[in-house]
């Protein structure tokens, strides 16, 4: 069956317009709206149309689309932004599937693919009786093909889309960012990545030298401000919020030997004091010398090692559990079931932190890689190539991955 496709805003890559490519080349037909100067950039002189109405207007401006043009499928990234969320909401009123990318549940060899909505409007079940029968079904993908996605082509990128909203006071004068910090993430970044190109060697050590004391320790792994799953999905404004409710919790409940290693976020934009605050915090809750901050270093080793992970929502939270260590959230990510992560209060974990049933969480991983991930990245050649190769398949098929499982 030929399909007509709306592409809304998309990674700031070449990714979605080399999917539109391809899916024209299929014999499909391809629409694209453009919110920002930014998606104009991106989109290569292809023909699209120019949203530059008010946000309250654009369920009306979808909705002739839709109709006008006979759209069955829209396609975008990240079902939380201004612009996608009258668009999923009118769009399963009109009987247009909608297709969500997002950056993959598991890394670095997958993007994430899910018919309408992902993270917490994820479709998966939430039973862990269904992933256990599921997942004894099921085998691990073949084929997985690996590449290399260097952070500096995924940094270019995203400098080139910003750069170029530069001309939305303009161009679409009324377009309302999804980015909380908009241009002031320059000056973050950039001062953070100067800091970790001098410090970021000593900082890495720091990390394996903590790790080779042997005590025993916790890992508070920090996610982006800027986050839907932390903006949307949570009930925190922010991670400096987190920081001081997981070690008040620590100061009061976990054993007096043990530590709190606090780990920032790769793409961190600098702009949050985190060493000062957890600096602050240590002094507050009388943790000086048991809570430890690090600004780089290999989280892998640093979760393998832990007696216990707390985390909100993240994806370090599947990271934990891949190493067999116990792991809380303070949030409902997609892998919160029982017999993966704990059950206990926050206040308890500390003291009886329980693993994850090891075989329980391979059944849940063969049905997640399964039913939502697709091998593939968004900001390297190889990477784009494999990942629409591998949508493809996805996005033309009747019945999604998870509706063929169900």
């Amino acid at each position: 069956m030929r399909r007509v496709f709306l592409f809304l805003q998309g990674p700031a890559t070449p990714f979605f317009v080399r999917l539109a490519d391809r899916l024209r080349a299929e014999g499909h037909r391809v629409h694209r709206i453009h919110f920002c100067a930014g998606d104009v950039a991106y989109w290569v002189g292809r023909p699209a149309w120019w949203y530059r109405g008010r946000p309250e207007e654009l369920r009306g401006f979808l909705d002739e689309k839709y109709r006008r043009h006979g759209i069955t499928d829209q396609i975008l990234f990240g079902d939380r932004r201004p612009v996608h969320r009258p668009a999923v909401e009118h769009g399963e009123a009109c009987g247009v599937r909608t297709h969500v990318f997002e950056e993959g549940y598991f890394r670095p060899y997958w993007v994430t693919l899910e018919r309408e909505g992902v993270n917490g409007h994820s479709l998966l079940p939430r039973d862990p009786a269904w992933f256990w029968k599921v997942g004894a079904k099921l085998s691990e993908p073949e084929g997985v093909v690996p590449f290399a996605s260097p952070f500096w082509k995924r940094a270019a990128h995203d400098v080139a889309y910003h750069l170029s909203n530069a001309l939305n006071p303009v161009l679409f004068p009324r377009y309302q960012t999804h980015a909380i910090y908009a241009p002031l993430e320059y000056a973050g970044y950039v001062k953070r990545f100067a800091w970790l190109r001098l410090y970021g060697r000593r900082e890495e050590e720091k990390v394996r030298s903590f790790i080779s004391t042997g005590r025993p320790y916790f890992v508070l792994p920090l996610q982006l401000n800027s986050d839907a799953q932390i903006r949307d999905h949570s009930r925190f404004s922010h991670m400096g919020e987190v920081i001081e409710y997981v070690a008040e919790s620590f100061a009061r409940h976990a054993p007096a030997d043990c530590h709190l290693a606090i780990k920032n976020h790769p793409l961190d934009m600098g702009l949050m004091p985190y060493r000062r605050i957890v600096s602050e915090v240590a002094q507050r809750f009388a943790l000086s010398g048991r809570l430890h901050f690090f600004e780089t270093g290999d989280l892998v080793a640093l979760l393998k090692h832990a007696r216990g992970v707390v985390t909100v929502n993240s994806t370090a939270g599947i990271v934990a559990l891949e190493q067999g260590v116990p792991t809380l959230t303070l949030s409902d990510p997609i892998y919160n079931l029982p017999g993966l992560t704990s059950r206990l209060p926050l206040d308890d974990f500390w003291q009886t932190p329980e693993p994850p049933d090891v075989e329980k969480f391979r059944r849940f991983r063969r049905v997640v890689l399964h039913a939502t991930q697709i091998n593939g990245g968004f900001y390297c050649g190889q990477g784009i190539a494999l990942a629409v190769e591998n949508a493809c398949r996805e996005l033309t098929a009747e019945r999604s991955a998870l509706e063929r499982l169900l």
